[in-house]
């Protein structure tokens, strides 16, 4: 899946504008959301998107919840 920032889609209009202006063009489902995040993220960090870093299981320390 490839995505692409569209740069001509800025300017200034209403807040209605706005509204549906984003209402067509934002991902419609939370896979589609979910699948963005992602792409989003190996962009930013710098990673394959078909093969993510592994989580540091280190970094996080796990306790027993006690009632």
């Amino acid at each position: 899946m490839s995505f692409r920032l569209d740069r001509t889609a800025h300017h200034a209009g209403t807040h209605e504008q706005a509204a549906r202006y984003h209402a067509s063009q934002q991902p419609t489902t939370p896979i589609e959301r979910l699948r963005a995040a992602a792409y989003l993220n190996s962009v930013a960090y710098d990673y394959d998107l078909a093969n993510p870093p592994r989580l540091d299981r280190t970094a996080f320390a796990t306790r027993q919840h006690t009632r």
